[in-house]
């Protein structure tokens, strides 16, 4: 997936949705949500190939973090590259929060109803909208406090 290496001690996250690329940047820090458990990534990260799950990535340029609403799919590091491919990926600024909150309500109905796979596909869903809605809400950006 990755080929380029990145300058100056930061990483280059590169993330692709099946239909665009959504971002191509210089950051600092890349978190992600792997579907063992979250994955945080500096510049100089071990190689690794993992799947990820709902949720969002976070990304942080300096002071100021980023989010993406993030559907399921594999993270590759290598070389400071993070590329993450997914089948769906939104910005905060592209999140329709109220049908958003639509699907959640629409989801949540469905899970209480569903059995076996549609349980599942439900679950997912659910997660999706949940997701969308929390990216959505925190607009973007925000400054992060200094570490101690």
């Amino acid at each position: 997936m990755a080929n380029e290496t990145t300058s100056s001690g930061k990483l280059r996250l590169v993330l692709v949705a099946h239909d665009r690329k959504l971002l191509d940047v210089e950051c600092d820090e890349v978190q992600v949500p792997g579907s063992e458990g979250a994955l945080g990534i500096l510049p100089g990260h071990t190689p690794l190939i993992a799947t990820l799950k709902v949720g969002e990535v976070i990304y942080q340029e300096g002071r100021i973090e980023h989010y993406v609403a993030l559907a399921e799919g594999f993270v590759e590091v290598a070389d400071d590259v993070v590329t993450v491919l997914t089948e769906s990926a939104e910005l905060p600024e592209e999140i329709d929060v109220d049908a958003a909150r639509r699907d959640a309500v629409e989801a949540e109905k469905a899970v209480n109803e569903a059995v076996d796979e549609d349980w599942v596909e439900a679950q997912v869903r659910l997660e999706r909208a949940l997701s969308r809605i929390t990216v959505a809400q925190k607009v973007g950006l925000r400054e992060v406090r200094p570490r101690d």
